[in-house]
């Protein structure tokens, strides 16, 4: 399935601007490319169109000769990290160009993928937004437990798809119409509406939507 062109960067963190009528607006500062063009790949040879784009330098020793060897063909250094855009109009870019925030506008709708913050072991209340039990009257140790988790009989077995304690977090989100307020292209910076998941200083992927 075909993609809108993207580039990738670093989450900074929040803070607010003011529009014309001086109202705030609370906005996430991502710190996103120049990302050059590792590799187009063409329907013919590798069964899709794609653009392969690089993001955040990387030393030589902590990259692996089959690395090396593949990055290097873009004579534009190492990276850390590696993507890929599909894109039906891939034919537009060459290997080595890079991609810059100047490909957004004010105004535009984006869509940005990140990894959310990992919350370890969580119970039901913090992951599901359970209520929990009473905190009064003969209720004792199960303030914060799930309750029944199913019959006994019929069907003797938990549900799949139950809502329980677990693991909450560090998974792929993205969160899309989001509206970029600004382009600052001297920092290589653009200024989105609202939040996106992440960590400070966590890898995102903004696209066109």
């Amino acid at each position: 399935m075909a993609e809108k062109l993207g580039i990738l960067g670093r989450k900074i963190g929040m803070t607010r601007v003011f529009d014309g009528n001086g109202a705030a607006v609370p906005v996430t500062v991502i710190e996103a490319g120049p990302c050059p063009v590792i590799q187009v790949k063409d329907l013919e040879r590798d069964g899709y169109n794609a653009l392969q784009i690089g993001y955040i330098k990387a030393d030589e020793k902590h990259t692996g000769k089959a690395g090396q060897g593949h990055m290097n063909k873009a004579g534009k250094g190492l990276f850390r990290a590696l993507r890929e855009l599909r894109l039906e109009n891939r034919a537009e870019f060459n290997v080595g160009d890079d991609l810059t925030v100047n490909i957004f506008n004010q105004g535009d709708l984006v869509k940005v993928t990140g990894k959310s913050i990992g919350k370890g072991t969580a119970g039901v209340m913090k992951r599901w937004n359970f209520a929990g039990s009473r905190a009064s009257h003969g209720a004792e140790k199960v303030h914060r437990s799930g309750g029944s988790i199913g019959n006994n009989t019929e069907p003797a077995r938990v549900w799949k798809g139950k809502k329980m304690a677990g693991h909450l977090g560090a998974k792929r989100v993205t969160t899309i119409n989001l509206t970029v307020v600004a382009i600052r292209p001297e920092d290589n910076v653009i200024l989105v509406k609202g939040a996106i998941p992440g960590p400070k200083n966590g890898l995102v992927m903004v696209r066109k939507q």
